[in-house]
């Protein structure tokens, strides 16, 4: 285990769980339904995330990404969208789409992506979230598709920094407060 985490939270083998759950989810609810699906990655945390989702989704999926921020450097988001690369498409009403994010904390921007894909009249948009924190929700909002609920700590790995920091982490781990406090 790394020196600045404080505890394993989710260790390999219950991300395998929480992925096998979550394909298998998707492949009920989007089984027949001869439209394209879209399995839309928001960079960067969700990108181990989503590999080992899409890997056991039994169906053909199309690969797209965006790049979304709420955070700066630190531990608290700005509670201020930035969209940093969008998705451009003519057939959005074809479409199908499954948003795959690692965490929900205040539910902002899965919010946002989602009205975003409604104005753009896109045939139907769910949401995929490897982590929940309902606890630091500022809207109203609930993830279609969820692997585990955690408590108000600050996580990292499997995909999840602390300024760019331990995305590589092949578990899921509560940093240590000091960590962050020393430079803030």
């Amino acid at each position: 285990m790394n020196k600045d985490i404080e505890k394993i939270l989710i260790d390999q083998s219950g991300l395998e769980e929480i992925t096998t759950r979550l394909a298998a989810e998707i492949d009920r609810d989007y089984k027949d339904t001869g439209r394209p699906l879209v399995m839309l990655c928001i960079l960067k945390g969700s990108v181990m995330f989503y590999v080992d989702l899409i890997k056991k989704i039994n169906r053909p999926v199309e690969m797209e990404f965006m790049k979304v921020s709420s955070y700066g450097a630190g531990t608290t988001s700005t509670g201020c969208i930035n969209l940093h690369l969008d998705l451009k498409r003519d057939d959005y009403e074809k479409l199908d789409i499954v948003i795959v994010e690692d965490i929900v904390d205040s539910g902002r921007t899965l919010s946002m992506l989602t009205a975003l894909f409604r104005d753009r009249r896109v045939h139907s948009v769910r949401t995929c979230t490897m982590l929940d924190k309902p606890e630091r929700r500022e809207v109203d909002f609930t993830p279609d598709y969820k692997g585990m609920e955690i408590p108000d700590e600050f996580v990292v790995g499997y995909g999840l920094d602390y300024n760019e920091y331990y995305r590589d982490l092949p578990y899921v781990g509560i940093l240590k407060p000091e960590v962050y406090r020393r430079n803030q």
